[in-house]
């Protein structure tokens, strides 16, 4: 049995995941920060499909809080699956934010960079002598490292040396035969980033205007994706970016 630890896994994208590695018979361990009562809903879906899963509190942007976590992970292990280790991890967890470069604030810009780029460094770090050997590290980038939309400067920024960084770990965890890869998904109607894409039809429209396929990207179209790319079929594939936008400005 696979076990898989999914950060931000009680909505969105991280929720999505969840549902489509416990699809294919995958276990789950996934965290929220506020959203405890959706987390425990995502908990008993995944129960209802056969599979073991547990919801663990963790704000990512908090890196001191990670030794503590990681302890709570072994906990879980040993007293759910009577395990030590696990083998798959997603660096998920995020949070949006639409400034402009010229109005960003150092405040901003600092708690964008603790949540996408230093949570997951130093996360992987605790949490990475728990993985198996032969496991894997699946980690977000976003399509706005391709191009530019303004108001994603420092977002983008995260999201570019996240993909920098994928890049050495997949080299320096090769001894471990762990594959490390990120996901680069486009414009996904969700909650993210206070839902525009989901709710405003203007925006929608838009994008679905300058995408090959023709609409925006679903949930489902990337929580389908990250289950195959951490499926056994795909662990030749390493160090890669996969864009997951349905062919948008291109």
């Amino acid at each position: 049995m696979k076990i898989a630890i999914i950060t931000g896994g009680s909505r969105g994208l991280g929720k999505s995941m969840a549902l489509a590695l416990a699809g294919q018979e995958t276990d789950i361990i996934l965290t929220y920060n506020t959203a405890k009562d959706e987390a425990e809903k995502v908990i008993r879906a995944i129960h209802k499909m056969g599979q073991k899963a547990v919801a663990l509190p963790l704000d990512v942007s908090r890196c001191g809080s990670f030794t503590t976590f990681a302890a709570s992970i072994k906990k879980a292990l040993m007293e759910c699956w009577d395990r030590e280790d696990f083998d798959y991890l997603i660096n998920n967890a995020g949070i949006g934010l639409n400034a402009e470069f010229m109005e960003t604030s150092e405040e901003q810009f600092d708690r964008l960079m603790n949540i996408h780029l230093k949570a997951p460094f130093f996360l992987s770090q605790k949490l990475l002598p728990l993985m198996k050997d032969g496991g894997a590290v699946l980690n977000i980038s976003t399509a706005s490292t391709r191009f530019v939309l303004p108001g994603y400067a420092a977002y983008a920024s995260m999201k570019g040396g996240m993909e920098v960084l994928t890049r050495y770990m997949a080299k320096e965890l090769g001894p471990r035969r762990i594959s490390v890869n990120i996901i680069a998904p486009g414009a996904v109607e969700t909650d993210f980033g206070g839902g525009a894409v989901r709710d405003n039809k203007e925006i929608n429209s838009f994008i679905a205007s300058q995408t090959a396929l023709g609409r925006v990207g679903l949930p489902s179209d990337i929580g389908a994706a990250a289950a195959a790319i951490l499926s056994g079929d795909c662990h030749w594939m390493n160090a890669q970016r996969i864009e997951l936008s349905g062919g948008v400005f291109l």
